[in-house]
């Protein structure tokens, strides 16, 4: 048996150092065009089979050049994290395992696993030890698996069982926000049936515009705040708005992709004072944690409407009264064991580990905002609260767009664009565990280089 698994598992960790150790010296950025990649991977479905070494080998051969180096420290595109090396090996120990970690029955260490990392979890974000939660593909299941759960929680209160009954006919959920939502959010709304025309925008988000609007309508009320939204890295003000949704009878729920994470560092923490009295909290591992691909984090204040929203039984499978099943939290039934990457990258790192690992990238992000808008013909638009900025360029759009083009072609750092209260920008974020001092030195004289030429 071993025989049949050695050379494709051998072929597959050779190709894997090979990009690792390279992540450094290769371009950031893809070189190969689309047109490159469906040439080399698009072939015929061939009636014989191929040896399973050879297919490895010509997979690594043929995404040559399409694969982005967001594992590495020079990648500040959207908010990517990286794997930390224990968190990665514990990922393929996964994938050999190949467990489905649905129930305590046919994924046993994988459901314990769950239990102790959703603990570490919780005492690590500032959250409440009560709270429940779940282990999900990423933010914005972990939105739906919370909005699943407030609308069981809200509808359960005016007398309407949502799960039986289903939505049409009941009590219309409205949702309270800021122009700062994500679409994550916006997707999840519309995955668990209410509909975009549930949200309502307000342009500011103060106690006294919230306390207007909530006084308008006794409809159930969910309100979403953000922890460290994406442009600015902005915090709500959860000490004076979070009392005041509970008081009006509304559930508070925080979508705290990457900033959730501050709460791990002393330095950061007070940004989060108050978060704690939610209802409902939203955040990523596969961000700040730098855990692998597939890994969001859904945490509850309501453990039975929690549960209410997800649990399902059948009569073919065994439930355990002592364990912990993990799909009577989640939205899945068959699903991954990513429980044991999120476990050895808080053992790896600890307490003091994950600390330090926001306050470099908040460090590292603003001396890469203030470098580069220091140079000549660059502006700072938004200063690095914490891991997240913005720049310009030239005073102009095309221009900036044309600057991070530059950057990106120039393979040394990949940033991303975005406009930002109209204007064009480049966006700063910082979120590797791998990024240094020497990192931000290259990618400022990258874009430097870049202003150069356009």
């Amino acid at each position: 048996m071993g025989s049949q698994f050695e050379l494709p598992l051998r072929a597959a960790f050779d190709a894997a150092l090979d990009h690792l150790d390279h992540l450094d010296s290769h371009p950031v950025a893809a070189t190969a065009t689309l047109a490159e990649l469906r040439a080399r991977l698009t072939k015929p479905l061939a009636t014989a089979g191929v040896p399973a070494a050879e297919v490895v080998l010509e997979l690594a051969a043929d995404s040559a050049g399409g694969i982005i180096g967001s594992s590495g420290g020079r990648f500040y595109g959207w908010v990517v994290g990286g794997a930390v090396p224990a968190s990665l090996a514990a990922d393929w120990l996964a994938s050999a395992w190949d467990q489905n970690a649905a129930v305590y029955a046919c994924a046993p260490a994988a459901a314990v696993v769950e239990e102790v990392a959703g603990a570490w979890l919780k005492d690590l974000l500032a959250l409440p030890a009560s709270a429940s939660f779940s282990l999900v593909t990423g933010c914005q299941m972990a939105h739906t698996t919370c909005l699943a759960a407030a609308r069981h929680w809200l509808l359960e209160q005016r007398g309407w069982d949502v799960e039986d009954r289903g939505l049409a006919g009941s009590p219309p959920i409205r949702i309270l926000t800021s122009t700062e939502k994500h679409g994550s959010f916006e997707r999840a709304v519309r995955l668990v049936g209410l509909g975009r025309g549930s949200i309502q925008v307000l342009p500011e988000l103060r106690p006294e515009a919230l306390a207007t609007a909530l006084s308008e309508s006794d409809a159930p009320t969910i309100v979403l705040l953000q922890a460290g939204d994406l442009h600015m890295g902005a915090f709500d003000d959860f000490p004076a708005l979070i009392p005041l949704a509970r008081a009006a009878g509304a559930w508070v729920h925080i979508d705290g992709a990457f900033g959730l994470w501050a709460a791990a560092s002393p330095r950061y923490a007070h940004l989060l004072a108050g978060v704690a009295g939610a209802d409902s909290w939203a955040t990523d591992g596969h961000k700040w944690l730098n855990v692998p691909y597939d890994c969001g984090y859904a945490f509850v204040a309501h453990p039975d409407a929690h549960r209410s929203a997800m649990s399902h039984r059948a009569a073919y499978f065994s439930s355990s009264d002592e364990a912990r099943d993990q799909m009577d939290w989640n939205p899945e039934w068959s699903r991954r064991a990513r429980g044991f990457a999120t476990y050895a990258a808080i053992r790896e790192l600890g307490r003091d580990g994950v600390a330090d690992l926001v306050d470099r990238c908040c460090r590292y992000a603003a001396a890469l905002v203030q470098g580069i808008g220091s140079l000549p013909n660059a502006e700072v638009v938004w200063p690095a609260q914490i891991n997240q900025g913005m720049v310009r360029f030239f005073g102009d759009d095309a221009r900036t767009d044309a600057v991070i083009a530059a950057v990106q072609a120039g393979g040394r750092a990949f940033f991303g664009s975005s406009t930002f209260r109209g204007r064009r920008v480049m966006r700063i974020s910082v979120c590797n565990w791998l990024t240094n001092e020497r990192d931000v030195e290259i990618s400022i004289d990258a874009v430097r280089d870049a202003m150069m030429t356009v």
